[in-house]
């Protein structure tokens, strides 16, 4: 087996970066990243997702407010990734068709993994760069504050963000579960016991020091499933309804 691949090499050794040089990322690096996002695989080649690049230092310290997270609106590049189907709705709107199914799941859905493909093929081309990311899923925290704040129109929706930089800090490589437990053949394989399955990777996980917290050793990740699922943001529980307000049908009974 071929284990000197760099880019296998790369993302074998992915870990989230939170805190970044104060250094501009070049433009014709950011430009690369760009040409990356637009040759993206898309459903159905219809491109459904848009970036927003946040440079305003007032709305990224807005976006940093929801997310709970200073250090998002010191990201030398901010990036949102969107669900859009506005454009090709208006597209077909101006070829004299109104097609009712852009408002349906499925075209929502088809938005939703192409910003997530474009948002993972950019981290995949920034590390390349020897740059570091930081994926906020914590912009959902208030999906309507960042719709607010982006001006997002109709048929669109916050997906996903993406802090940018060069590294300012070098975090420990997070232990993961084994793949036995999260790859099956042909059918869904269910265990008699998860915490005697899970039981050497929750001890390894208590040797991971989190570097928002590096003086203290993170919990077993038993606890952290119980912890996760205790903690509920409201607003993320009315992702439903915003969805609708935007436009979405959910078709639901």
């Amino acid at each position: 087996m071929n284990t000197d691949n760099l880019m296998i090499q790369r993302q074998l050794a992915h870990r989230t970066i939170r805190e970044f040089k104060d250094e501009r990322i070049p433009q014709e690096v950011f430009a690369q990243l760009i040409e990356v996002a637009r040759r993206t695989p898309t459903s159905n080649g219809m491109q459904a997702s848009s970036i927003i690049r946040v440079t305003d230092p007032e709305k990224r310290n807005e976006i940093a407010a929801v997310c709970k997270q200073e250090y998002v609106a010191r990201a030398p590049e901010l990036l949102i990734f969107l669900v859009d189907q506005y454009r090709n709705y208006k597209i077909a709107e101006d070829k004299g068709g109104y097609e009712p199914s852009a408002r349906d799941m499925d075209r929502f859905f088809q938005g939703f993994t192409d910003a997530c493909l474009t948002a993972q093929n950019i981290t995949n081309a920034a590390e390349a760069y020897d740059l570091g990311v930081v994926f906020l899923g914590s912009i959902l925290n208030d999906a309507e504050k960042i719709i607010k704040i982006l001006e997002l129109p109709e048929l669109t929706m916050p997906v996903v963000g993406l802090g940018i930089g060069y590294p300012n800090q070098n975090p420990q490589l997070k232990p993961r579960m084994s793949m036995e437990l999260r790859l099956f053949e042909n059918t869904y394989k269910i265990f008699d016991n998860y915490l005697e399955e899970i039981k050497e990777y929750d001890i390894e996980m208590q040797t991971y020091y989190d570097l928002r917290d590096a003086n203290k050793r993170v919990d077993s990740f038993s606890n952290q499933v119980v912890t996760r699922l205790k903690n509920l943001i409201p607003k993320r529980s009315d992702m439903l309804k915003i969805m609708k307000r935007q436009g979405f049908d959910l078709n639901i009974d």
